[in-house]
C-alpha cells in the first residue's frame, strides 16, 4: 500500500507541546498506518486496543511483526501514545493531544476540501530575505506558507488569494525575525506577454493530476461498496488507504478561489468518492477491527467504533471539555462553516 501523504505534513508539530507526530518519509510508514487506524477506530472514545491486536490489524496492511512493534514504541516515545498493563497483556490508547491533534486535522481535511469562499479580486504577498547561512530557518518558513496555502511567485516572494490572519502572522513573525514584509492588493493589469500570470504560482496541472489519479482509483470501487462486496480486512485496508491519500489533498490543493481554476475541477467529485468509500465501508470494517480485537481480550471496548464523515465534523472531546470546530486553528484560510 502506497501513499503520497505523510502525518506530520498533515498534523505538524506548532511547537506549542510535546507531541510529535511520525517524521515525514515516503509512502505509508508502519507508524503512519497505526495512527491512521487508531484514528479511525478509537479516537471518540480514545479506547485502548490490546498491542497483539494493533500488529495483527497492521499484518493486514503488510507491516511485519517487528515493524509494527517497533511503531507502537516508537508512537509511545513521541506522545501519540499511551500505554497501560494488565498481567502480561499491554495495551496502548491515543494520548488527548494526539486524539485533539488528529481530530482538528479531520475537521480540516473535510472542511478544506468543500468549496472555496469568496474572493474579493486581492492578493497577499509575503516578501522575506534570509542569508544563506540561516537554511534551516528559510526551510522552515517555506513549510509555514506552504501550509498557510501560499505558493513561490518568485525566489523571496510568495503569494496567496487569501489574507494572513493575525495567528499566522505571529507565527511568520517567530520564524523570520523581522525579514519578513506583507502586503495586500489587487495585481495591475500590464501586456499580456510582459508579466507572469499569478496562477503560475501553483502547478494546477499538477494538482488535477492528481485528482484525476484519485478518481481512476477509487470511484470503480463505490458500486462495489454500495453492493456490500467488500467486507473484512478488505474493507479496513480500503478505507486506510484511501484516508491515507484522500488526506494529503489540503496539502495538494490550496483552495484557490473557483475564478481561478479552469472549469470541471475535480475536487468535489473528489470528496464524493471518499465519502462513498469511506462512510460506505464504516459498518464492516468496524466489525472486522472489533474481531480482531476479540481474539485478544475477554471483552471489545464499546468505544471501538468506525468513525464517518459526520464525526470528522464533529470533532472529540480535549482537556477543557468538547471542543467546537469554530474554535480550533486549522490552517486559517481553508476554514469553512458546517
Amino acid at each position: 500500500m502506497t501513499s503520497p501523504f505523510n502525518i506530520e505534513e498533515i498534523y505538524p508539530d506548532d511547537g506549542e507541546h510535546s507531541l510529535r507526530m511520525p517524521r515525514r518519509q515516503a509512502g505509508s510508514s508502519p507508524q503512519g498506518v497505526a495512527v491512521t487506524l487508531l484514528a479511525d477506530y478509537t479516537l471518540r472514545a480514545r479506547a485502548a486496543l490490546p498491542s497483539a491486536a494493533i500488529v495483527a490489524l497492521l499484518a493486514e496492511s503488510g507491516v511485519t511483526t517487528a515493524g509494527a512493534r517497533a511503531a507502537i514504541s516508537r508512537l509511545a516515545r513521541r506522545g501519540v501514545l499511551e500505554g497501560s498493563r494488565q498481567g502480561r497483556h499491554s495495551s496502548y490508547r491515543l494520548t488527548q493531544a494526539a486524539a485533539v491533534n488528529l481530530s482538528v486535522g479531520g475537521h480540516w481535511i473535510l472542511t478544506s476540501t468543500t468549496a472555496a469562499e469568496p474572493w474579493d479580486g486581492c492578493w497577499t504577498t509575503v516578501a522575506f530575505s534570509l542569508p544563506q547561512d540561516r537554511g534551516t530557518q528559510r526551510r522552515a518558513l517555506r513549510g509555514q506558507l506552504r501550509w498557510l496555502g501560499y505558493a513561490p511567485l518568485y525566489d523571496g516572494l510568495w503569494i496567496s488569494p487569501y489574507e494572513l490572519t493575525p495567528r499566522a502572522q505571529a507565527r511568520l513573525v517567530q520564524l523570520t525575525l523581522g525579514a519578513v514584509t506583507v502586503f495586500r492588493g489587487r495585481q495591475i493589469a500590464l501586456a499580456a506577454d510582459s508579466q507572469r500570470a499569478l496562477i503560475d504560482a501553483w502547478d494546477i496541472d499538477a494538482i488535477s493530476g492528481h485528482y484525476e489519479e484519485f478518481l481512476q482509483r477509487w470511484a470503480p470501487l463505490v458500486p462495489q461498496v454500495r453492493s456490500g462486496e467488500v467486507d473484512g480486512a478488505a474493507a479496513v485496508r480500503a478505507r486506510t488507504e484511501i484516508m491515507d491519500t484522500y488526506r494529503r489533498f489540503p496539502i495538494l490543493d490550496p483552495q484557490l478561489p473557483r475564478d481561478l481554476l479552469p472549469t470541471g475541477w475535480l475536487r468535489q467529485p473528489a470528496r464524493e468518492v471518499f465519502a462513498a468509500v469511506y462512510d460506505g465501508l464504516a459498518d464492516p470494517a468496524q466489525r472486522h477491527v472489533r474481531a480482531v480485537v476479540g481474539r485478544f481480550t475477554d471483552s471489545v471496548d464499546p468505544g471501538i467504533s468506525a468513525h464517518t464523515t459526520a464525526d470528522l465534523l464533529a470533532g472529540v472531546h480535549g482537556d477543557a471539555g468538547w471542543i467546537p470546530p469554530a474554535r480550533r486553528e486549522p490552517p486559517p484560510h481553508r476554514r469553512t462553516a458546517v
